[in-house]
């Protein structure tokens, strides 16, 4: 019975004294409601987990985890989960925020004027910087999960594949929910690696160069193909596309770009320091850039680490298949 209920929830239901005004959003692992609160009359966001999530013990402890991600964290730029009082149920109460999508925006808009995508942009190194100093990682930064008001503050939502640092590490049912999205994947976790800070602010940089240009910085037929391609090419550089980006802009998406994690910025800080003392950011040529990176390479070992790095991405999909027949 509680199966039914969880998969029949409709907009003017009640959930205990949560009447669901309105379906936002149909996610991998749930459905968010705009609710109002009968007790006091607040508008907030019910999280309500689709029913499979009850019968897998992985899905259940990452639900868990976002929403003890979310209590945890309070900064102005960080979506609010509120505790959980006794339930009837799973499901997350979380901070109903006004405004619009990143990715609304952009699809509107499509290339950003540059100091309106630096003023996002330093809004959101503002907000990783708190969660990266209380040991989150966020891992999935995409414009869908970031919200911006009509003044161009943003929060961050959508914790679903957060981690704490001093997390044990999770078997995931599948690689697509546990990695992130294609486009905004670090190299790192492509390799099937964990992931830190930095691969927050990797993400961050496509979303920077996707502001300003209009354009990700890796395309392809398909999701490998978008993964396959930051693990062997750099980016087109973004003053091609737009040349209002100074060469001191495209330097900062360079450093946050790099494919070796401890060439990128450290903290978020660090990028947003550079974002706004731009006249103190040195420009290093392409050529030092590379030998610095250690990318070049004989060339029959270089097509040895070309070919090895382009087979990542099949192993995975491949286990993806596996794991998600069992």
């Amino acid at each position: 019975m509680l199966m039914e209920l969880m998969s029949t929830l409709e907009t003017g239901d009640t959930l205990d004294h949560y009447r669901l005004d309105k379906m936002v959003a149909r996610g991998g692992m749930s459905t968010l409601f705009k609710a109002t609160d009968l007790i006091d009359g607040k508008q907030v966001a019910i999280k309500v987990p689709y029913e499979e999530m009850e019968t897998d013990p992985i899905l259940v402890e990452r639900f868990k985890r976002e929403e003890q991600i979310g209590q945890e964290l309070d900064h102005p730029g960080v979506v609010k989960t509120y505790d959980g009082e006794d339930r009837s149920r799973a499901y997350m109460v979380i901070e109903w925020v006004d405004g619009r999508l990143l990715r609304s925006i952009m699809n509107e808009e499509r290339r950003l004027p540059v100091d309106r995508a630096l003023k996002i942009v330093l809004g959101i190194c503002d907000a990783l910087d708190y969660m990266h100093k209380h040991g989150v990682v966020h891992r999935d930064l995409k414009p869908e999960n970031i919200m911006v008001d009509s003044e161009d503050r943003i929060k961050l939502i959508d914790f679903g594949i957060a981690m704490k640092e001093d997390a044990r590490r999770l078997t995931y049912v599948t690689m697509s929910p546990a990695l992130g999205t294609p486009d905004y994947i670090s190299p790192e976790q492509v390799k099937g690696q964990r992931g830190d800070q930095r691969s927050d602010i990797y993400a961050l940089g496509v979303m920077l160069y996707e502001m300003l240009t209009g354009e990700t910085p890796f395309g392809g037929p398909n999701p490998l193909a978008v993964m396959n391609e930051r693990l062997l090419h750099d980016p087109r550089p973004a003053r091609k596309l737009n040349p209002a980006i100074s060469p001191e802009l495209q330097e900062i998406l360079n450093r946050a770009l790099v494919r070796e994690p401890r060439h990128r910025y450290a903290t978020a800080s660090e990028m947003a320091w550079e974002l706004e003392h731009q006249d103190q950011v040195g420009v290093e040529d392409s050529e030092h850039r590379n030998s610095r990176r250690g990318f070049k390479l004989p060339g029959g070992r270089k097509m040895l680490l070309y070919v090895g790095l382009g087979l990542i991405p099949v192993v995975l999909f491949v286990l993806m298949l596996l794991l998600a027949g069992r």
